[in-house]
């Protein structure tokens, strides 16, 4: 590894598990200082230990309160913030769950928002912001108007973001289908199958994993060159399917 963070502070919001833990443990190799928080105080815990995070907090990133005392109670200008929290939400109009999907949008859009506002002051000039969305919602069809809608608005509200609040860099990060833990509770017993068909498909002959995301969030971090974009992730899945 390179120590490309060395001395640097990396918040992963939503970093006890998948995309956010392997980011916090590639950016410990590489020389950084990790702040980790989730929901699940149990697993926040073991995934601290497993990555040797300075510090961490449980609480629910879409809770303004919390998430506003969180960011009040950085101990010092920080580097770096990924945010990992939240969940998909998938249904056809006639079954929605309107809180459900509401809540869904609220842990990406208004969540992205939220936390741009509050790096002022507290994540250095130069410094990343790192959010998620997805290649997999830009599809059209029954049961995606939540998630395309949200895939849809997230590039444009990055862009502007990085604009408002510079010299703070904001990306975005759009993964395709990546062999996590969400992934398994989503697909359920359907899960080996879904990676057969990516194996068979994919141009690259091979299911993402969360370790690829991170290397990507990592370079997003330390290449300063980057702010107000897009950046796919997902193997050549959108070329396929």
């Amino acid at each position: 590894m390179s120590d490309s963070l060395r001395d640097q502070t990396v918040v992963l919001i939503g970093g006890s598990a998948g995309i956010g833990l392997e980011t916090a443990r590639l950016a410990r190799a590489e020389g950084a200082d990790v702040i980790l928080t989730a929901r699940n105080p149990e697993r926040l815990q073991r995934a601290a230990d497993d990555v040797g995070a300075v510090s961490t907090a449980a609480f629910d990133a879409a809770d303004p309160d919390a998430l506003d005392a969180f960011f009040e109670g950085l101990p010092k200008p920080v580097d770096h913030v990924m945010v990992t929290a939240g969940r998909p939400y998938y249904g056809p109009l006639a079954e929605m769950d309107f809180a459900a999907a509401r809540r869904s949008f609220d842990d990406h859009y208004w969540l992205a928002l939220h936390i741009a506002r509050l790096a002022t002051g507290r994540v250095r000039p130069g410094g990343t912001l790192l959010f998620m969305s997805g290649t997999g919602g830009r599809r059209i069809g029954v049961g995606y108007s939540i998630i395309s809608s949200a895939t849809a608005a997230m590039p444009a509200l990055i862009a502007s973001l990085a604009l408002e609040i510079a010299p703070i860099r904001v990306n975005l990060i759009a993964p395709g289908f990546v062999d996590t833990p969400l992934s398994a509770s989503l697909l359920g017993d359907q899960l080996e199958q879904r990676r057969e068909q990516l194996r068979a498909t994919l141009p690259i002959g091979r299911v993402v994993g969360p370790e690829d995301v991170a290397a990507l969030a990592v370079h997003l971090m330390t290449n300063t060159a980057l702010t107000g974009a897009t950046y796919d992730i997902d193997g050549g899945q959108h070329l396929v399917s």
